[in-house]
């Protein structure tokens, strides 16, 4: 029998009536012969509600607590569905991260799966079981203690748990009916694209795209799941086709870009006249990446008087903390003034065909000067190039290159 994985995100379980019609998507699959296993998220809300309970209880709250706290939401809903699933005769039991058992390191808040034991659930299987797991979750074997993956870590439990389990394909249902060429809110013309390739994938999550979350797709990638995004708003008896993830050579003809992705989460921070000298870079970001700040497009430009100038972008969320850690060491590192800008976006092009073409990002940089956008950075890999402008112009920017690449909708 081939074996499925399916994912349920919060707002495909966000009250008992949609956890029913989760039930009868999962009903459609036992009926056509496969063998499944369901990774559920918490209730749309629910994980809001309990980390301010967290943070209402004490604001400096133990982490491994709040991870027993958190870890309930999900808990719940594997509990509910495993329930509608006998409702409607199908045969079900819900799984907890520490039953499976989810193995992570220690890391509390943000841990990370070291290993999956997927024996009880094939026994399952060969019981005629559906297993209903908790997503999200997992236990660290040394304390006992459960651990949580961080925020969308139940797509992560997913794909693990194909792998695991060596299921088929692993299925990850959301709100939206696949991946699509940009966001359809900013470009009405976006189209939702039948494959993509893992990497492509891996750089429009990481890049601004909401759809998946960057581990699960490095784990898909590594252990080759094949992945559909779908929607669980779909007609369970007629579903859609979604948006398969796979393999490069699995898609026959790859265009040049397949995608534009964004994000308006950016900042940007630039070091005036630093002494142009081995150690320096390491100076300026040994303190950040210790702080757990993640440096994105970095820019230096050509010294003069052994001086140069150095610009580098981080989260919004990290702006301030950077920004105190740098005035703290500017003695150490002897930069004469520090300049900062919260406004600010990042527009990625990604793309597998990139590898054998010439002039792809010239033809953008030509059309963005074109609409009056200025590119403040410049970041560039095999398969995508970013490009650091005013926050103001993203959406003529994603609205430009789009067209550009031929990626409307006819």
């Amino acid at each position: 029998m081939s074996r499925l994985v399916m994912k349920f995100g919060g707002t495909s379980v966000a009250n008992v009536e949609r956890i029913h019609n989760v039930a009868r998507h999962v009903k459609r699959e036992v009926e056509a012969g496969r063998q499944v296993a369901v990774v559920v998220s918490a209730m749309a809300g629910k994980t809001n509600e309990l980390v301010a309970s967290c943070k209402e209880a004490s604001p400096l709250y133990d982490q491994r607590e709040y991870d027993a706290v958190v870890a309930s939401g999900e808990q719940v809903t594997a509990g509910l569905l495993a329930i509608a699933l006998q409702k409607i005769g199908i045969p079900a039991r819900s799984w907890q991260g520490w039953q499976t058992p989810i193995c992570t390191n220690g890391t509390h808040g943000s841990a990370r799966i070291e290993s999956i034991d997927g024996a009880g659930i094939i026994d399952g299987f060969s019981r005629g079981e559906v297993a209903v797991v908790a997503g999200f979750q997992g236990v660290h074997k040394e304390t006992g203690r459960i651990t949580t993956l961080g925020r969308g870590g139940s797509d992560t439990s997913a794909v693990a748990l194909a792998a695991a389990i060596h299921a088929d394909r692993c299925d990850i249902y959301t709100d939206v009916d696949g991946v699509y060429t940009t966001d359809p809110r900013v470009v009405p013309k976006a189209r939702r694209m039948d494959r993509v390739a893992f990497e492509e994938m891996l750089e429009m999550a990481s890049l601004g795209a909401k759809v998946l979350q960057v581990r699960s797709v490095e784990v898909a990638m590594v252990h080759k799941v094949p992945t559909y995004v779908r929607s669980s708003f779909d007609d369970p008896d007629n579903p859609g086709e979604g948006t398969l993830i796979c393999n490069e050579e699995d898609i026959v003809e790859a265009q040049v870009v397949t995608g534009i992705a964004f994000s308006r989460d950016e900042a940007q921070i630039t070091l005036r006249r630093v002494a142009d000298k081995p150690g320096v870079a390491a100076a300026v970001f040994m303190p950040l990446a210790e702080a757990g700040i993640n440096v994105d497009m970095i820019v230096q430009v050509v010294s003069e008087d052994g001086m140069t100038d150095m610009t580098f972008t981080v989260g919004t969320a990290d702006y301030e903390r950077a920004f105190a850690i740098l005035e703290k060491i500017k003695d150490d590192i002897g930069f004469s003034s520090m300049a900062g800008e919260k406004e600010v976006a990042k527009v990625s092009a990604i793309g597998i065909g990139m590898r054998s073409h010439a002039g792809v990002a010239a033809r953008a940089f030509r059309a963005l000067s074109e609409k009056g956008v200025n590119i403040r950075a410049i970041t560039t890999s095999e398969i995508k190039f970013s490009v650091l402008i005013d926050e103001a112009y993203t959406e003529l920017a994603v609205r430009t290159l789009h067209t550009l690449y031929g990626l409307d909708a006819a």
